[in-house]
């Protein structure tokens, strides 16, 4: 049985977290300064919730009436979600990602950030009944754009929370 290295469990929750809060406030300076909504959290927990029951594409996730615990569901998964995508660049870099330099770490950190905007445009956004990449949309290219300013922020958030990181471990 293989041991679970905690190192890079913990590196990945830390960095994955850190860099889902990024996006999250990233989102909240875009609402507030310009109003640009971000997605609600709720639905990502309701369309969830309705795997349970087979639904695994919607109509319309608009239309699905609300369930009980869509809310910290869906703020969990968002979470997780941050996780994973830090694990996978956190493996993809190997553990020499603490002796890379700012800007060899900078470029990794923004693509995995470009590439995870694939989830919605592929899993997500047809699963709400949007369409692949928000084609069924009223202003699809818009919808795209903003889910890529999204996806760039948690990119930066990799970046900025493994800088941190790296400056606060004490092993390192």
């Amino acid at each position: 049985m293989q041991m679970i290295d905690l190192t890079y469990v913990t590196d990945a929750v830390l960095i994955g977290a850190g860099a889902t809060l990024v996006m999250d406030l990233v989102a909240l300076v875009r609402r507030h300064v310009w109003g640009i909504p971000a997605l609600d959290y709720a639905l990502v927990g309701r369309w969830a919730l309705a795997m349970r029951q087979g639904q695994f594409v919607h109509r319309t996730i608009l239309a699905t009436p609300p369930a009980r615990g869509e809310i910290p569901l869906g703020w969990a998964l968002h979470y997780l979600i941050g996780i994973g995508f830090a694990a996978v660049l956190l493996e993809l870099l190997g553990t020499g990602w603490r002796d890379l330099s700012v800007i060899d770490l900078l470029w990794p950190a923004l693509l995995t950030g470009v590439a995870s905007v694939l989830a919605p445009y592929l899993i997500l956004q047809p699963g709400f009944g949007f369409g692949i990449a928000a084609a069924h949309t009223p202003k699809p290219a818009l919808a795209r754009w903003r889910s890529l300013v999204a996806h760039l922020s948690f990119g930066l958030g990799l970046f900025l929370t493994a800088l941190i990181w790296r400056l606060l471990r004490p092993d390192m």
